[in-house]
């Protein structure tokens, strides 16, 4: 397997008015294809600022990050958002879903974004909301669904594109027991099928799921 993601000595540090606060610091790390990385800390130890790194959302003060053998410091705020909506899929602690489109649509808008066909786009949102159990909700707003199936819409909007990386910031943070197992088992399901998954938590119940997992700790990164 080859290196999808390579992260080369990633410091980030935040100037504030009366500090300086080193939040990544010389942080190196490497994925291949078909890993789950789960990557664990508290609130505020840099897990979400080091996701962002990863895609693209925020750039780090020094170092260089590789995707899929390109390095994205070299490329501006447009070509970095085509780059983004192409080969990584996004899922966060809020869904984020637009309150005014059905779930399908909801999962459709990112292909459409990408000029794909509009009923490959169409087959292939179906498809996914049948495979993840909410087939019967594509027509429903998002507040006319559970929190969990929320969830869900979400993570398939994230697959609509084929993306080589997922990326997923706390997405079980509002979710009860029950519909934490079954997003895990999702999670799962989609690495066995080879899917690429690089997860944030401060839930250590990922470590069942994960093939490799890193606590991160004072900006570094420290096997488990």
């Amino acid at each position: 397997m080859s290196n999808i993601l390579e992260l080369k000595c990633i410091n980030k540090v935040y100037y504030l008015k009366h500090e300086t606060v080193g939040v990544l610091q010389e942080l190196d790390l490497k994925v291949r294809t078909g890993e789950f990385l789960g990557i664990y800390g508290p609130s505020g130890c840099g897990k979400s600022t080091l996701l962002n790194v990863i895609g693209g959302l925020d750039q780090p003060t020094s170092g260089e990050v590789y995707l899929d053998g390109i390095n994205l410091l070299n490329y501006r705020d447009l070509e970095l958002s085509s780059i983004r909506n192409t080969k990584i899929g996004f899922i966060f602690q809020f869904h984020h879903l637009l309150t005014e489109f059905t779930c399908l649509e909801n999962i459709m808008l990112p292909g459409l974004i990408n000029g794909q066909n509009h009923k490959r786009v169409y087959d292939k949102a179906q498809e996914l909301l049948e495979k993840l159990g909410i087939g019967g909700k594509k027509d429903r707003l998002p507040d006319e669904i559970s929190g969990g199936e929320r969830q869900r819409v979400a993570v398939a909007r994230a697959l609509i594109n084929e993306p080589l990386l997922i990326l997923a910031d706390e997405p079980t943070g509002n979710l009860d027991d029950e519909n934490t197992s079954k997003l895990m088992e999702i999670f799962a399901g989609l690495n066995r099928e080879g899917r690429t998954i690089v997860l944030v938590t401060h839930s250590l119940d990922f470590k069942r799921v994960c093939t490799i997992n890193y606590q991160l700790r004072e900006g570094q990164l420290y096997g488990m």
